[in-house]
């Protein structure tokens, strides 16, 4: 399946791993890569050096090209926007922040710059800046989210911008990836999916509260302090919603969910935890490899884009 993205990026198939801060790194980056999608490593809030090992580790599993996603309002983003660049990463993903200073240098560097946007406006001024794509990501995604969702966002992002459009939040299967392309995008980003890969590192008890979730579970909370963040309902999202409704302090939220997305992905409370995934998590059922995922996302979209019969 051949589209704009995978020739611009080098990659078979039209498939962008989330990059998931504590999920996404070197082992899941790789093994997607290696899959024919593009793995990205999450550098999140991560140190340079840790972010300079991860991508020397996915170098050593596989020389397909590979992403790093630079969270812009890190304490350490400039020192990361520089290890892409000397490690000659292939791509960059950015979210949270602005990435217009570091253009010049990744360009240079041959790094394919991919924002994450969640308005048109801010697509448009990614494309003005240098932006070679950008991906749009709707509400439904997992983590921090926007207001609009991935089905009014893409094609509204796709008919302002001329760079081709990767559309995220809410894709879960190849029928979520032909409604992508029928709207005009010529990729998908895959988050919650691959967090139950077999080659996700994440806890156990993080990848059994996403395979057992319901519709109802996924809950947003954090939209008084406005930052809201999209995860499953546990212990932890129900004290947060009681606390926002008697007006707690944005100190006071703070200190609730601090440190909550590692507690759950590394340490495997998924009680007081954030389980960050997004609203599709009702459709994951089952843990594949991340290259029988893709194969999945690819086989079901052809054959609904090819052979599905709509009307008389």
């Amino acid at each position: 399946m051949k589209t704009e993205i995978t020739k611009l990026l080098g990659i078979e198939y039209p498939v962008i791993q989330g990059g998931m801060a504590w999920v996404a790194e070197s082992h899941l980056a790789a093994a997607v890569s290696m899959a024919g999608g593009l793995g990205i490593i999450g550098a999140a809030n991560a140190p340079s050096e840790w972010v300079r090992t991860q991508i020397q580790e996915v170098k050593k599993k596989t020389d397909k090209p590979f992403g790093v996603n630079i969270m812009l309002m890190s304490p350490y983003a400039d020192e990361v926007a520089k290890v892409v660049a000397e490690e000659g990463v292939k791509v960059v993903t950015t979210g949270a922040g602005n990435p217009e200073k570091y253009m010049s240098m990744w360009k240079e560097a041959g790094i394919k710059v991919i924002p994450v946007v969640a308005s048109v406006a801010l697509a448009k001024r990614m494309e003005r800046c240098g932006a070679d794509a950008v991906i749009a990501e709707g509400c439904e995604s997992g983590g921090h989210i926007g207001e609009t969702t991935t089905m009014a966002l893409v094609p509204q992002v796709v008919d302002e911008v001329s760079v081709p459009v990767i559309a995220a939040g809410g894709i879960a299967d190849g029928r979520g990836m032909a409604a992508a392309f029928m709207l005009g995008a010529k990729a998908v980003q895959v988050g919650t999916s691959f967090v139950v890969t077999k080659e996700s590192i994440v806890h156990d008890n993080y990848k059994q509260a996403i395979l057992k979730a319901k519709d109802i579970d996924s809950k947003v909370t954090g939209r008084s302090t406005g930052h809201p963040v999209r995860t499953l309902r546990n212990k932890q999202t129900r004290e947060y919603q009681r606390l926002e409704a008697e007006g707690a302090s944005f100190e006071e939220l703070e200190m609730l969910t601090l440190g909550g997305l590692r507690k759950a992905v590394v340490e495997g409370d998924v009680i007081t935890g954030s389980i960050m995934a997004g609203q599709i998590a009702g459709l994951v059922k089952e843990a594949s490899t991340c290259e029988e995922l893709i194969l999945r996302l690819i086989k079901e979209a052809k054959e609904l884009m090819e052979g599905t019969k709509f009307y008389e």
